[in-house]
């Protein structure tokens, strides 16, 4: 443990090594995704949205993060809201290089005020007046697991956006002993990307049931492509913020 935590010291503090990590990141993803057998699931009803050109929010679990990206057409302006934290800037400049946009998210903890939020929270809006695509996680940027937050069902009842879960298994890969339980799957493997049903949100409905049915989507969803890939179960987070050690 101590040695992971001497190797990620090293890659915030260079900024060569940062680029270089990034890059590799990049490639094993899509080195995973070309050698897998993937099966894409829903994606009727997004290749719908698109051909409307309704613009829509991308939800997905920290924990789910990584293969989540080539669910969506390249050729369509995609943004992603993700922390200001360094891990956060790690994962924003990996997936950069899949084509993906950041919009800088707030680092700030449960029960404090966001210096940041207010921003991201702009930058989402106008990206979806504008036309392009958003993809939160609701549980990030640390928790707790599968907890949906109410911030993406307040951008959808502002914008009138759709909200879209995504979710992906796979049959080869690792489970990460880290807060999300973050998936690392394996080149070679068979895997699942799976969309969910458009959910509205109306400036008439109650945000806390909003988000609770969106919570409760995604869990189910994230359950059904484990027992399609053979994988244990990820269970949600007790309803308290959970850190890694």
């Amino acid at each position: 443990m101590s040695a992971l935590k001497n190797a990620k010291r090293k890659v915030h503090k260079s900024e060569v090594v940062r680029r270089c990590a990034c890059w590799l990141a990049a490639q094993y993803m899509r080195f995973v995704w070309a050698t897998g057998r993937w099966e894409i699931r829903g994606d009727e009803k997004v290749d719908a949205l698109y051909d409307a050109g309704i613009p829509f929010i991308v939800s997905f679990w920290h924990g789910r993060l990584l293969m989540t990206s080539f669910g969506w057409q390249r050729e369509r302006p995609f943004h992603m809201l993700i922390s200001a934290h360094r891990d956060g800037e790690l994962i924003a400049h990996t997936v950069k290089h899949l084509g993906i946009d950041w919009i800088k998210g707030s680092t700030a903890k449960e029960g404090k005020k966001s210096k940041g939020g207010a921003q991201a929270l702009r930058s989402m809006l106008k990206a979806l007046k504008d036309g392009a695509y958003v993809g939160v996680t609701p549980d990030g940027p640390r928790g707790p697991r599968m907890r949906a937050s109410d911030g993406v069902i307040t951008v959808a009842r502002m914008s009138g956006a759709p909200i879209i879960p995504l979710t992906y298994g796979v049959r080869g890969g690792r489970v990460l002993n880290t807060w999300d339980r973050f998936l690392i799957p394996y080149p070679f493997s068979k895997g699942v990307l799976y969309w969910g049903e458009p959910m509205n949100v109306s400036k008439d409905d109650d945000l806390e049931a909003a988000r609770i049915r969106l919570e409760q989507r995604l869990t189910e969803m994230t359950t059904e492509v484990d027992q399609m890939t053979g994988r244990a179960t990820v269970a949600p987070a007790d309803e308290v913020w959970e850190r890694s050690a």
